[in-house]
């Protein structure tokens, strides 16, 4: 039950009216009273916050919290892809000719991902993954390739359900959810997007790095609320690690994969 009503309070609810309550009680200083329960349930690893427990003044800022320096280790090869956050690879898969992939029983149209046909073209016979992030999880966003930002661009206005209940039985609601994408050119010249979807009834991503030169393992922003990951690319860019197989669990800077020449 406990965990039950942490959960909402990080992903919110269906509802805007309870989202904004929610919300509104998430930040405030009277949810510091709760931190200490939120971290047992979730067996949130005390070692690896960048402050003592006792000093997030509120359950919004210990969800956001950052990591001690060395806490996460980034893979050094020049060519591996790491996992840009700690959460579960819940998918895998190749975009389809007709430009949709599957994700939990639905059909997802990539142009309506990406927000427009020209976009979604150069993906096609690409790869998706699909990484979801649980109220247990560290929830700030990194690059997986060193780059070149080529392209920043927000979609949607609402937000539904992220989480696995709201991927199976909502409708479309990766396509529906207010998200952040940013388009990276990779030094092999092929490109990927990342693709962060907000929590339902509250635009909740926050983009943190804004320079044009992006190296692998830099943040790129972070979560106040549940939200998923979803990386895309280009036909023949990547290789997975052969140990990656779905759903798996993750952590920001494991290697899952590398880039192809």
């Amino acid at each position: 039950m406990k965990k039950a009503i942490y959960q909402s309070l990080i992903e919110l609810s269906s509802n805007r009216i309870n989202s904004f309550l929610l919300k509104s009680f998430t930040k405030s200083k009277m949810s510091k009273v709760i931190n200490k329960s939120f971290v047992k349930v979730f067996n949130i690893d005390e070692t690896e916050m960048e402050k003592p427990l006792h000093q997030y003044s509120s359950l919004q800022e210990l969800f956001i919290r950052n990591l001690k320096e060395h806490a996460r280790t980034i893979d050094p090869h020049p060519n591996s892809m790491v996992s840009p956050v700690d959460g579960i690879l819940a998918d895998v898969g190749k975009i389809t000719e007709h430009c949709t992939f599957h994700v939990k029983s639905q059909d997802y149209s990539l142009t309506e991902m990406l927000g427009n046909p020209h976009r979604a073209e150069k993906y096609k016979e690409g790869t998706y993954i699909i990484l979801y992030l649980s109220p247990s999880h560290y929830h700030r966003i990194h690059t997986p390739f060193t780059g070149t930002i080529v392209g920043r661009w927000a979609l949607g206005n609402k937000s539904y359900p992220v989480n696995e209940l709201g991927l199976r039985l909502g409708k479309k609601p990766l396509s529906r959810n207010y998200r952040l994408i940013t388009e990276v050119k990779m030094s092999n010249n092929k490109h990927y997007s990342l693709v962060k979807v907000g929590a339902m009834n509250v635009n909740s991503i926050h983009p943190t790095h804004t320079k044009t030169e992006i190296i692998k393992g830099d943040e790129m922003a972070y979560f106040t609320f549940g939200s998923t990951v979803i990386l895309l690319f280009e036909k023949d860019t990547i290789q997975l690690e052969e140990k990656i197989k779905a759903p798996i669990d993750v952590k920001v800077g494991m290697k899952i994969g590398s880039i192809t020449k």
